[in-house]
C-alpha cells in the first residue's frame, strides 16, 4: 500500500502527551450482634498520577509524578496509615538510528513520604518522616525498549544514589543507612549523625505492561541496585506487580504485590536488657493490596 508523503511528515513531527488520573479505593465492614465477633473498620486509599511525555524521531522524554496515601480506622483503635509515598520519575532517551530499539538513556528517580510513620501502637516515636528517608537516583546507561510505553530493559553502570534523613534524631540513630552519631560514655552526642548518604553503583531495571485478558492488565516493575564501594554484590531489590481490573470507565479494581529488600534498612528485636532493642539486620519487606474504587482520567 502506498504511503502518503504527508503521513510520513506527520509521523516524524514532535509530540507532547499529557494525562492525569486520580482515584480512591474504599473498603468498610460493620458488625452488629455478629455471633462470630469482629471489629468495625473503614479503609481508604487515595492515589494520583500525572504524566507529561515528549517524543520525536530520535528523542523520548517521559515524566511521571505519582502519589498514594492510605488510612485505616478500626473500632477502639487509633487512625493508622497504610500507604504513604510520593514519587517522581524522569527518563530521557536518545537513539541515533530511527529504526533502532536501543536508547542512550539518562534517568532520575526521587521518592519520599508525606507524613510520619510509626511502629504501631507506639505513636510517640516516629520511625520515618517527610524526607526521612528521601531517595534520589540519577544515572545514565543504555535502554532497550521495543515500545517505550509497554516494555523496557535499562542498564546503568554509573548511578548515584543519595539517601536523605533530614530529621536529626533519626540521623543520630543511623536510620536508613546514614552514619550514626558519635556518643560519649554517658550517651551524649559528640558528633551528630550524617543526614545525607551518597553511593555510586549499578542499576538494572525491567518493566512491562500487557493485557492478559480483556479488561485485565498486568504491570511489572523490578529494580536492582548494588553499590561499588560499601557492599558490592549486596543487591537492593524493589519489585512490584499490579493487576488492574477495569469494570467500566470509572470503576476499577487493583490487586498488587510489592516486595523490597534494602540492606540499609535494619530491623530490631527485644534485647536481653529489659526496655532496650538490639539490631536484627535487614529483612525482606512485602506488602499486598486488594481494593476496588473509582478513578477519573483527564
Amino acid at each position: 500500500m502506498k504511503t502518503n508523503k504527508n503521513d510520513k511528515v506527520k509521523e516524524l513531527r514532535p509530540e507532547w502527551d499529557k494525562n492525569n488520573k486520580i482515584g480512591v479505593n474504599l473498603s468498610e465492614v460493620t458488625f452488629s450482634n455478629w455471633n462470630s465477633g469482629g471489629s468495625n473498620s473503614v479503609s481508604a486509599l487515595f492515589n494520583s498520577e500525572s504524566n507529561i511525555n515528549y517524543k520525536d524521531k530520535y528523542f523520548s522524554w517521559k515524566n511521571r509524578l505519582t502519589s498514594r496515601y492510605g488510612i485505616n480506622k478500626q473500632q477502639a483503635r487509633e487512625l493508622r496509615k497504610t500507604e504513604d509515598v510520593i514519587e517522581f520519575n524522569s527518563n530521557l532517551g536518545y537513539k541515533p538510528d530511527s529504526l533502532s530499539n536501543w536508547y542512550y538513556s539518562a534517568r532520575l528517580n526521587f521518592k519520599t513520604q508525606f507524613t510520619n510513620g510509626y511502629k504501631y501502637p507506639n505513636t510517640d516515636d516516629p520511625i520515618s518522616k517527610l524526607m526521612a528517608p528521601g531517595y534520589l537516583f540519577f544515572g545514565g546507561g543504555m535502554e532497550y525498549a521495543k515500545n517505550r510505553d509497554d516494555m523496557s530493559f535499562y542498564f546503568s553502570p554509573l548511578t548515584l544514589k543519595t539517601t536523605f534523613v533530614l530529621d536529626q534524631d533519626l540521623a543520630n540513630a543511623g536510620a536508613f543507612g546514614v552514619d550514626p552519631a558519635v556518643l560519649d560514655d554517658e550517651g551524649n552526642v559528640i558528633i551528630e549523625g550524617k543526614r545525607i548518604q551518597k553511593e555510586v553503583g549499578i542499576l538494572v531495571t525491567n518493566s512491562y505492561e500487557m493485557e492478559v485478558l480483556e479488561n485485565i492488565t498486568v504491570k511489572h516493575l523490578v529494580s536492582l541496585y548494588t553499590d561499588y564501594i560499601n557492599s558490592f554484590g549486596n543487591i537492593d531489590v524493589d519489585w512490584q506487580i499490579n493487576f488492574d481490573f477495569k469494570v467500566n470507565s470509572f470503576v476499577k479494581a487493583t490487586l498488587g504485590s510489592h516486595l523490597r529488600y534494602d540492606d540499609d534498612v535494619k530491623t530490631t528485636k527485644p534485647s536481653v536488657i529489659e526496655g532496650e532493642l538490639d539490631e536484627a539486620g535487614a529483612k525482606t519487606q512485602w506488602k499486598q493490596f486488594l481494593g476496588i474504587g473509582f478513578a477519573v482520567d483527564f
